[in-house]
């Protein structure tokens, strides 16, 4: 039974209203109507999923979590965008709020990391289309010059699915 991709993740927060507020304002989703106390479900714009994010209210008491300093757990999750311009977009937005905390050419990929309101993690990437990858985009972690990379692709080429791979050349 092979997975095809992730359908949603469920984050613990401290305030999830105050978390749904963070995502629907930069990060573009829609809040839900679900009737579940401390829970907010939002959908993603132009989602057809019954939910992309689900957050659950723990209490402003609540611990950061260890993961990646003392313990093992998730690290960030990722999400796509169609073109470089909406990364650009999602890019200020992060900015000026206070939460953008990194922008990574990764070769085949280019993004931008940001935190929630709960120092949570997440990735937000721009997928080099397969036509378009070469030889010398292998994996790397390097600074993102976004402006460059615009010029280079175009801000409104559509980004490749899921991980782009250059197909092999027929023999």
């Amino acid at each position: 039974m092979p997975i095809h991709r992730l359908n949603h993740a469920v984050l613990y927060v401290r305030d999830s209203a105050r978390s749904a507020e963070f995502y629907s304002e930069v990060l573009g989703f829609r809040r839900l109507p679900v009737p579940i106390p401390g829970a907010v479900f939002l959908q993603a714009e132009g989602s057809t999923n019954d939910h992309d994010l689900g957050l659950f209210s723990i209490g402003d008491g609540a611990a950061d979590s260890p993961a990646g300093r003392q313990a093992v757990g998730l690290y960030h999750l990722a999400w796509e965008v169609d073109t470089l311009t909406d990364l650009a977009e999602i890019s200020k937005k992060l900015s000026e709020t206070g939460s953008l905390v990194g922008a990574t050419d990764h070769g085949t990929t280019k993004a931008v990391y940001g935190k929630d309101p709960d120092g949570i993690e997440f990735e937000i990437a721009w997928l080099v289309p397969a036509d378009r990858i070469t030889e010398d985009m292998a994996m790397t972690a390097r600074p993102l010059d976004l402006a460059k990379e615009i010029e280079h692709f175009g801000g409104d080429t559509l980004g490749g699915i899921g991980i782009s791979r250059a197909r092999p050349v027929d023999a």
